[in-house]
Parts: structure tokens; sequence; C-alpha cells
């Protein structure tokens, strides 16, 4: 069955970096867009970056945009969010995901918190 996995996540200053991974299983995972999706408390989960099956083209949230990077590796089937210049407003759970066959799949996702 479909698994993502994510890991990265933590405490981290504003201004600093993480970088988040997730390694996806139980699909042919280089046949597949994926995307990263982040919920903050009390708020509706949102996308924040989103990466094609080559990796050739990517899409952000405005609000990530300049800072957030999303890349992958299908020979390892791990995709990877690479956080910079992190604001305490990026405070959320950070989620992996794929859409197949009409059916969004989620990772258990991974914390991220950003404060002084």
């Amino acid at each position: 069955q479909v698994q993502l996995v994510e890991s990265g996540g933590g405490l981290v200053q504003p201004g600093g970096s993480l970088r988040l991974s997730c390694a996806a299983s139980g699909f042919p995972f280089s046949r597949y867009a994926m995307s990263w999706y982040r919920q903050a408390p009390g708020k509706e989960r949102e996308l924040v970056a989103g990466i094609t099956v080559t990796g050739v083209s990517t899409n952000y949230a405005d609000s990530v945009k300049g800072r957030f990077t999303i890349s992958r590796d299908n020979a390892k089937n791990t995709v990877y969010l690479q956080m910079n210049s992190l604001k305490p407003e990026d405070t959320a759970v950070y989620y992996c995901n794929v859409y197949i066959y009409l059916t969004h799949y989620w990772g258990q996702g991974t914390q991220v918190t950003v404060s002084s």
C-alpha cells in the first residue's frame, strides 16, 4: 500500500533552515507528481509546493516563494523540501502528498516550529 514517511522537522530560530524528507513506497514513485502541504493550528491545510514527475517543473505558494525549494530523487523514491529564511508563520505540521486515482495519500506529518 501507499506509504509516505516524513522526517526532518524540528525547532529552529527565525532565519534558520531545515530540510524535510519524504520517503515513499507502495507505488511507482517516478510516475507521480508530489507535493508538500502544511497545516498550522486552527488553520486549514494548504499547499506549499509541488513538483512534476521529472522535477523539471515546480510550483510554490506565494508565501514561500524564494525561500523554499522542492526537489526529488526518483532513484531513492524521496521528495525533499529545503526551507530557508524560516519565519514564525512557517510553524506548522508539514505533510507529504501524492494524488493517485482520485485519492489523496498523506504521511503522518512532521512538526516544524520556528521560534526564538
